[in-house]
């Protein structure tokens, strides 16, 4: 699995291409700056990109705008983005096309070796990445909007695992509760949300988070 790398600290960007590498990643490139990110990506047409949000030159959301550009020339192109504190915004502008794999992770979560692996190889495969935290933030900002106001809090609670990529069975051992619950929980959601009923997992996921993101 060929990846673009974008990360401007030296020791941060270093670690992650070992650490990449040790599970069997090929690191097509490992870059610092916006410019360099956005060539590479046009030209080495990589499986997954993991790209931090504040890139050179403008140390604002560089490494975010350049992953936008590259997925409108390659729809669907999977990014995994890294981001320092919760920022809605970042998070609203990449899933705002719902197309492709897509991640969001504090980079807190990279000094866990086989989360971070997985979350790579999870975005990369065309699925949701994305950190709790970011999720609770996206989920409170809405709490009191309807239809999602009339979600139980277990409703919620499944929703936000839903959103992290979690299957129903993993949803399940981890509420300690039967699959055929969760997927009573599921069929509820999409029903009050007025979203269509998928067995495609990540696209479920995309919807939830969009519909919990659009302006009304």
């Amino acid at each position: 699995m060929r990846v673009v790398l974008a990360e401007d600290l030296f020791l941060l960007r270093d670690g992650l291409v070992r650490l990449l590498e040790a599970y069997d990643f090929e690191i097509a490139a490992a870059v610092e700056t916006g410019p360099e990110l956005t060539r590479a990506l046009a030209a080495l047409e990589p499986d997954v990109a993991v790209v931090d949000v504040r890139l050179p030159p403008t140390h604002t959301d560089e490494g975010l705008q350049c992953a936008l550009r590259a997925r409108q020339d390659r729809p669907g192109l999977p990014v995994l983005v890294l981001s320092q504190h919760v920022e809605q915004l970042y998070a609203r502008e990449l899933l705002a096309d719902g197309s492709g794999g897509v991640g969001y992770l504090l980079k807190d979560r990279v000094f866990d070796a086989e989360q971070f692996v997985d979350a790579v190889r999870r975005v990369a495969a065309g699925g949701t990445a994305m950190d709790p935290q970011v999720i609770q933030q996206l989920l409170s900002r809405r709490a009191d909007d309807r239809p999602l106001g009339n979600l139980t809090a277990r409703e919620l609670e499944v929703m936000e695992l839903m959103a992290q990529g979690r299957s129903n069975a993993a949803i399940a051992a981890q509420l300690v509760v039967t699959e055929r619950a969760i997927a009573k929980h599921t069929s509820n959601i999409f029903t009050k949300l007025g979203l269509e009923v998928s067995d495609d997992d990540n696209r479920r996921v995309l919807a939830v988070l969009a519909y919990l993101d659009r302006d009304r």
